[in-house]
């Protein structure tokens, strides 16, 4: 078991870092860009319309501490403490977003019963029934990578094997780009994204053995596609809500993430680390799970009376706020319980365990 003294506490801050730009590009650029909120930001939209790629930083962050956490468990082991992590707040957060949206956002979102039900098993994109909020899309991008986890849980964790499941991934993933492979292949895969986990997998393995020849190979590679990907990404979501972005940008904030995350494994960023940065971790899940459509929907009924930049503030505290009430009310009571239950044996404390996001989502 890992002791506070080998806490990454700098993953921490980078993921709460990484959940206030997702927040930022929602809340100054894509409400009113979307048509979702009438307030315009347009000055603040310059930048905060990369917000978007804290979901890349996400993932990143989750291939690194999902392999920490699998690391030495068994399969049920680990699908327990992914349970125990993923579902408490994400009910929650079905329920709070599912309410508003039916007392004060009717006419900008439509939620159903149905609906609900389904988003509550976090496999509602399976059958293709829509997402309760927006932001739920990189559950789903989650939940595919730890079927990938959990073929090497149950597999047997050892660093050839490991390696070599990377390389193949990667392999996959240019296979999949090249159009080698069927589209449904990319269901497993995932190309879009793959180059993220593989990369902090392999920044991982960094941190717990040291640098060899392969991994400072891999991580480079992967930075490659990356970047490729994510200014295809970008033309798409410029498209979308009709603004241009700036390739050099686009690259330069993938490439920083990368860079981040190559001195976390490296243990450069040890310096940086506070044990206070756990609370800003506890905040970053359930920040985004909440964020999204009820900050919309608060743009859109008090947006005309409030001035638009005491409104924003207003509203990422209250959002922040909300977080700590569900990890301190909800997380960290029922964690012990859940996993007493799925495990079937008494449960050690839980005292918080690091994940994606995700976004992360």
């Amino acid at each position: 078991m890992r002791t506070s003294a080998d806490r990454l506490y700098e993953i921490d801050g980078l993921r709460l870092l990484a959940a206030l730009c997702v927040v930022l590009f929602h809340y100054t650029f894509s409400g009113w860009a979307g048509g979702t909120s009438p307030v315009v930001f347009a000055e603040a939209s310059a930048w905060s319309k990369y917000g978007y790629l804290g979901v890349d930083l996400f993932f990143l962050i989750s291939g690194f501490v999902v392999l920490m956490s699998a690391w030495g468990r068994s399969p049920r082991s680990f699908l327990v403490s992914r349970a125990v992590r993923l579902y408490p707040a994400y009910w929650v957060g079905i329920a709070i977003t599912a309410v508003v949206t039916v007392t004060l956002g009717q006419g900008l979102f439509e939620v159903s019963l149905p609906q609900v039900l389904a988003n509550l098993t976090m496999f509602q994109s399976v059958p293709d029934i829509a997402n309760v909020d927006v932001v739920y899309w990189t559950l789903w991008v989650e939940m595919r990578f730890y079927f990938v986890i959990l073929l090497f849980t149950w597999i047997g964790m050892t660093r050839a094997r490991l390696m070599a499941g990377l390389w193949g991934w990667l392999g996959l993933t240019f296979a999949v780009e090249a159009g080698l492979l069927p589209g449904a292949a990319d269901l497993i895969v995932q190309s879009e994204f793959s180059h993220h986990f593989i990369a902090g997998m392999a920044l991982f393995m960094v941190h717990r053995f040291g640098l060899t020849p392969q991994l400072a190979l891999l991580v480079p590679v992967c930075l490659g596609n990356a970047v490729f990907r994510a200014i295809g990404y970008a033309g798409a979501v410029g498209e979308r809500y009709g603004v241009s972005y700036s390739a050099a940008v686009v690259t330069a904030v993938v490439v920083a993430a990368f860079l981040v995350m190559t001195l976390v494994a490296l243990r450069a960023t040890r310096v940086l680390a506070r044990p206070w940065l756990v609370t800003a971790g506890a905040l970053t899940y359930p920040l985004y799970l909440l964020h999204a459509h009820i900050g919309f929907v608060v743009f859109d009924r008090v947006g005309a009376v409030v001035d638009k930049y005491v409104l924003l503030a207003a509203l990422i505290l209250v959002m922040l706020g909300a977080a700590y009430l569900v990890h301190r009310f909800v997380e960290r009571p029922l964690a012990p319980r859940i996993k007493r239950l799925l495990s079937g044996r008494p449960a050690a404390p839980v005292l918080g365990v690091l994940v994606a996001g995700r976004p992360t989502g």
